[in-house]
C-alpha cells in the first residue's frame, strides 16, 4: 500500500490495531519508519539430544525493516521481506554464493513469503492499493502474479498444508477477533480452528498435524496442535512469557527466543523450557522470528544488531 508519507508494516499491523480484543497478536500502527532488523544465519548441530550453534553470520545489508525468513528445500536459499522504499518486496538470499536477488517489484507491499508445493511459485500475503490483505502468488522465475483466494480477507498469515488446503491467520473487523481457519482453495471450504491466535503456524515434524499458538488470555500462551484427520486442537506447551515466535527441531523438539537467548522444550514431556544458546556475545538482541532449514542443519533468526 503506497501514501505519500507512510510506510506500512507486515500483514496483520494494517488492521490488527483496530481490532484490539483481548490477546491479539501484538502489533503497531503504521508510522513514518519501520523497525529496524537483520536476520541472521546459524550453523545447527544435534549429537546426543544436544543441541549446539555456530556462530551468527548476518545476511542483510540494507539498513531497515529485514524480517520473516523462509528456507527453500535446496537449504541454501532463504526468502525474507525487506522494506527498501515506501513499500515492501520479497527478496532471497543465497547462502552458497552470498548474493541477494529481488524476487519482486511492485508499487503494492508483498509479506509472508513462502514457497508452495508446485515449486515454481511462492505465496505472499499482499497489501493491495486500497489497503486489502489477500493472499497471491507470485511465479518464481518472473511473471504476473495471480490471486489465490478473491473472497478471503484480511489475511494476516498463512501456512500450505497441501497443495489445496491452507491454514490462515484471518484479521477480526469490527471488533471481531483473529481467526485461525482451515481452508480448501478448491471447494471453498473453510472451517474455524481458534480465535485469538498467534502468527506462526507450522507443519509438525512427522505428524499429519500443524501448530499454533493460541492466545487464551493476555498471560496464557499455548502452543496447541491441531491434527488433521480428526479436526481436533490439543495443548502441547506454555510459551516463554510474552513470546509467540517458535519453530520445529527435526527431533520433534520446539525452540524458541528471548531477548538473545534461545530456549527449548520437549512437548508433553518436559514442561520447562531450557536455555541452549545466549548470543549476547555476538551482539544480538530482541530475537523473534526463527526459520529452520528442512535438513534442520541451520536456522534463521530475525534480531536487533547492538550498536
Amino acid at each position: 500500500m503506497r501514501l505519500a508519507s507512510q510506510i506500512f508494516l507486515p500483514a496483520a499491523i494494517v488492521l490488527a490495531a483496530a481490532c484490539s480484543s483481548r490477546a491479539q497478536t501484538p502489533t503497531a500502527s503504521p508510522t513514518p519508519t519501520p523497525p529496524t532488523s537483520d536476520i541472521f544465519v546459524i550453523d545447527l548441530k544435534e549429537k546426543d539430544g544436544e543441541v549446539r550453534f555456530g556462530e551468527p553470520k548476518k545476511i542483510t545489508t540494507f539498513v531497515g525493516y529485514n524480517n520473516q525468513p523462509s528456507f527453500m528445500p535446496d537449504d541454501h536459499n532463504v526468502l525474507y521481506t525487506s522494506i527498501r522504499s515506501k513499500t515492501a518486496d520479497i527478496y532471497r538470499y543465497d547462502i552458497k554464493n552470498g548474493t541477494t536477488t529481488q524476487v519482486t517489484n511492485t508499487p503494492e507491499s508483498e509479506f509472508s513469503p513462502t514457497l508452495m508445493h508446485d515449486g515454481k511459485n511462492i505465496s505472499v500475503v499482499r497489501v493491495e492499493a486500497d489497503g486489502t490483505q489477500r493472499l497471491w502468488k507470485f511465479p518464481i522465475a518472473g511473471g504476473q502474479p495471480s490471486l489465490i483466494l478473491e473472497n478471503v480477507k484480511p489475511v494476516g498469515y498463512h501456512l500450505w498444508i497441501d497443495d489445496h488446503t491452507l491454514a490462515l491467520f484471518v484479521l477480526g473487523t469490527s471488533g471481531k477477533p483473529n481467526t485461525l481457519q482451515l481452508i480448501d482453495i478448491s471447494s471453498g471450504k473453510s472451517e474455524v480452528v481458534a480465535e485469538n491466535p498467534g502468527r506462526i503456524l507450522r507443519r509438525i515434524p512427522n505428524q499429519n498435524k500443524f501448530s499454533f499458538v493460541h492466545k487464551i488470555s493476555d498471560h496464557e500462551w499455548v502452543i496447541k496442535a491441531f491434527d488433521l484427520r480428526t479436526h481436533t486442537s490439543a495443548s502441547l506447551n506454555n510459551t516463554l512469557p510474552g513470546v509467540e515466535d517458535y519453530a520445529w527441531l527435526p527431533d520433534d523438539r520446539l525452540l524458541m527466543a528471548k531477548d538473545s537467548k534461545l530456549f527449548v522444550v520437549t512437548p508433553l514431556i518436559g514442561k520447562d523450557w531450557t536455555e541452549v544458546a545466549d548470543f549476547a556475545a555476538a551482539g544480538l538482541t530482541h530475537i523473534t522470528r526463527i526459520a529452520v532449514a528442512p535438513k534442520g542443519n541451520r536456522i534463521a533468526v530475525v534480531a536487533v544488531l547492538r550498536k
